[in-house]
């Protein structure tokens, strides 16, 4: 089978308080407080990660994404992201 399987879902969001430090956006550098991250199985099958302010509208990336998708699944990736943001510290989907 060629492609993502359309029985996995292919984007999860979720809100999540950023630890001290936030999280490191390419387009607005750190953000904090309150964010709403969504990580989204891309066409190329990496994973993009994208973040905002809970209840805005604007959508930022988080610096490193997209990132290889790994074999754990993108719901496993979404997960360690949402711990990352939540720990804080500049917070970056890549190294």
């Amino acid at each position: 089978m060629n492609g993502p399987d359309p029985a996995q879902p292919q984007q999860f969001v979720d809100d999540v308080e950023a630890g001290p430090g936030g999280a490191m956006t390419d387009e607005v550098g750190v953000v904090t407080g309150e964010l709403t991250v969504s990580t989204t199985l891309r066409p190329d099958g990496r994973a993009g990660i994208a973040v905002q302010y809970t209840g805005a509208e604007e959508w930022y990336v988080l610096t490193g994404s997209p990132v290889p998708l790994p074999s754990a699944g993108l719901e496993a990736l979404h997960h360690d992201i949402l711990g990352l943001i939540g720990r804080g510290g500049g917070a970056q989907a890549g190294p």
